[in-house]
């Protein structure tokens, strides 16, 4: 009998095998954990590092609408961690109804969270710097790379995740994610006070570039209108690629616990 379903969704700049590790050890502990691709990304790093239009354009609708319907064709309702902007897709699909519990790891900053680090801003301008970028496809140089999620770890460790994992992502979301807070109806909006929705809980990495702790904890304070169960862990010391890196396990292993606490109080 298959477990409890998982959908694990990436964000910019990684391919969905990233995830692997995470699908063996969710298996192992009795899950059925898939990480489907965004819309249009190729099977493999290299594919998508050679076809980098496949994923162009994508905005942050266009990859909610794609997820939703996978999550459509599950029995039952799955589990859905996400991480950087899968965190805020994450997000809109718990806000939406979709999935019974959700996990966003260093999420992307929705509609409503005003603190913008410098390192932050550093970190979007590969894909912010020109405006030219908003309807195609942008790649990581290995520098960039560093600073953004591995400005953790040794120069070695990094440059083996950026050879392994990093691919070209569409722009399109950072606009939109740049942008909410001048938008009405901004794509980055979250329904942070539907009540009848899945728990869910945030996970922050203190010295993340990418996402910077004070973006985490603006966040959590965006659900302070709703009775739902919102949680948030730190990582102290930990960057944006605390989901890839050599600590992975001890990400995995807290989402975990707090994943069988909320079924122990259901």
């Amino acid at each position: 009998m298959a477990g409890q379903p998982v959908v694990f969704i990436h964000g910019l700049w990684l391919h969905a095998t990233s995830w692997n590790p995470w699908i063996e050890f969710f298996r192992n502990e009795g899950y059925d954990p898939v990480a489907p691709g965004w819309p249009g990304e190729p099977d493999t790093v290299e594919e998508a590092r050679a076809n980098p239009d496949a994923v162009a354009d994508k905005s942050i609708d266009d990859i909610t609408a794609h997820y939703a319907a996978i999550i459509e064709a599950f029995e039952e309702p799955p589990v859905i961690i996400g991480h950087s902007f899968g965190g805020l897709i994450t997000e809109k699909l718990i806000g939406q109804g979709y999935g019974n519990a959700g996990v966003a790891i260093d999420p992307a900053q929705i509609k409503g969270v005003l603190p913008l680090p410098l390192a932050q801003l550093k970190s979007a301008l590969p894909g912010l710097g020109n405006p030219a970028n908003l309807k195609h496809a942008v790649s990581l140089t290995e520098k960039e790379f560093k600073f953004g999620f591995g400005n953790e770890l040794t120069d070695e460790e990094s440059k083996d995740l950026f050879d392994a994992v990093a691919i070209p992502s569409p722009a399109r979301p950072l606009f939109e994610a740049a942008s909410a807070n001048f938008r009405v109806h901004s794509q980055a909006k979250v329904d942070t006070g539907n009540e009848d929705r899945g728990p869910l809980l945030l996970v922050s990495g203190t010295k993340d570039h990418t996402v910077p702790d004070v973006t985490t904890e603006a966040t959590l304070k965006q659900y302070r209108d709703s009775n739902a169960v919102t949680d948030l862990t730190k990582f102290h010391g930990r960057g944006h690629s605390l989901v890839i890196d050599h600590g992975w396990r001890d990400v995995a292993t807290e989402v975990l616990v707090w994943l069988r606490q909320q079924n122990a109080n259901e």
